[in-house]
């Protein structure tokens, strides 16, 4: 490792432990230096080696890529803050965990801005480390009723999500730049089997908060640079909690072109049932609770879960929307969005989901059977790994990519016919456009997947081959 890095964590775990020292002196009931506790020392050893690896390789990098590693390394310095101050630190209540844990949503959000706007060369870094930071969200674990994994596995999903852009940067770079895999290697590592490994050593149950500390009070201050604008307001309980799907009614099986067709003909919410504000808890004891049942045709029920984990609708760190092993659910809803937030549809299998507004961007991977309808994105809308899936534009999207997939329905609105279209390894893609008037039929287009290749001076040159009957 440099000289200079070093240098510079050893600044920052010195400004840490004299910050911790003073708040100790101050009002601290449990007496002693907290910075010397083995927990805390662990986790300043943790930071050298795992992100340590992570900046090095950074600063090979350099641009973009350094700077939202070292928005990664300022979140990990206010975890570290945060522990100590548990340590000094009565439990609060659940609105009191929110303002402690602001420090902590700052930095998440700070990295969540370098993924909006312009989609940049680098958006495969930002995203895997932006989304990557949700981990950090172990320590408000509070308990089973909480609404929350336990740190480990928490730490475990949170990186699966980014992992999805982790993987994209290792093939990318992996015989262009070294550095870049590098940084890929070290930002997994960091989390698996770094940060799991941390917490089940030392926190395997959550924080121990202290029995005998202060009682609660506004969030740990960050040191302000001259200069800084203020600090935003404060955010939404949704920081740490999440919302699952609740069961609702079974639609009759019709086949995904007669959802469609519902929502062609206006009949956008008919038979929907919204995900507000007071569902935006688990509201289950465990994650093993089981959604109920659908009618199928070949079958008396079939239960909606799925065998790789719980069904999932939620808002992770007031940043990304969630959607998980689905199973038979044709009234998912997602109304409560921005076009900060993104979307990341997993594992769902006969099921449609609805988006009523615009997000940032939109994915959906390994899905079977999947309808998605939307309005607006403002980056790209994403296929990957799936089977079947229809997708329903009411509003604009600059980009719609399709990779590696089998059988693709694409319906755009005349407000997204300048789409650019990208596919690759995917076969069956049909996109459908509206007529030249209000009751014209849609019109249905085939893109091509085969290709004729011909040399022709000096060079080859490509042309789709046609699907015309003609």
């Amino acid at each position: 490792m440099e000289p200079q890095l070093i240098e510079r964590l050893e600044k920052a775990v010195a400004r840490l432990e004299a910050l911790s020292s003073g708040a100790a002196a101050v009002g601290g009931d449990d007496g002693g230096d907290v910075s010397s506790d083995p927990s805390i020392i662990a986790f300043d050893d943790f930071i050298k080696e795992y992100v340590g690896r992570v900046m090095k390789a950074a600063e090979q990098i350099g641009g973009q890529v350094l700077d939202v590693t070292k928005i990664l390394l300022e979140a990990f310095t206010v975890q570290k803050e945060l522990l100590i101050k548990i340590k000094q630190t009565q439990k609060p209540d659940m609105v009191g965990l929110g303002e402690f844990l602001m420090p902590l949503n700052e930095a998440i959000m700070k990295a969540s801005k370098m993924t909006e706007g312009r989609r940049s060369d680098f958006f495969n870094h930002l995203k895997a480390a932006t989304d990557s930071l949700s981990a950090l969200a172990w320590i408000a674990y509070t308990g089973k009723d909480c609404g929350m994994s336990m740190p480990i596995a928490h730490v475990e999903e949170s990186w699966q999500m980014a992992e999805f852009y982790n993987n994209k940067v290792l093939v990318e770079y992996k015989s262009k730049d070294p550095n870049h895999v590098e940084w890929a290697k070290a930002m997994k590592e960091l989390y698996l089997p770094g940060l799991r490994d941390y917490v089940k050593s030392n926190y395997p149950l959550g924080p121990v908060w202290s029995a005998t500390g202060k009682a609660p009070t506004k969030a740990p201050a960050k040191r302000p640079s001259p200069g800084a604008p203020a600090p935003p307001p404060a955010p939404p309980a949704s920081l740490f909690s999440s919302e699952s799907s609740q069961p609702s009614s079974s639609r009759p099986k019709q086949g995904m072109s007669a959802v469609f067709q519902d929502i062609s003909a206006g009949n956008f919410t008919g038979g929907l049932r919204k995900v507000t504000a007071d569902m935006k808890t688990k509201n289950r004891a465990d994650r093993t609770s089981v959604v109920s049942a659908v009618e199928k045709e070949t079958r008396a029920t079939t239960p909606s879960f799925s065998k790789t984990g719980p069904p999932k609708l939620e808002l992770q760190m007031g940043r990304k929307w969630v959607v998980e092993n689905q199973i038979a659910r044709k009234n998912l809803v997602i109304d409560d969005c921005d076009a900060k937030q993104s979307v990341y549809i997993y594992g769902c299998k006969d099921s449609v989901l609805q988006i009523q507004g615009k997000v940032n961007n939109i994915t959906v991977d390994k899905c079977n059977k999947m309808g998605v309808v939307f309005k607006d994105v403002v980056a790209a809308f994403e296929i990957v790994n799936c089977n079947g899936v229809e997708v329903q534009c009411q509003g604009s999207a600059p980009t719609i990519s399709v990779d590696n997939t089998s059988g693709c329905q694409l319906y755009l609105s005349k407000d997204s016919l300048q789409t650019s279209i990208t596919t690759a390894k995917s076969s069956e893609i049909n996109v459908m456009v509206p007529g030249a008037e209000a009751d014209s039929d849609w019109g249905e287009h085939a893109l091509p997947q085969q290709f004729i290749h011909v040399f022709k001076d000096g060079h080859f040159e490509t042309t789709p081959l046609s699907h015309s009957g003609g």
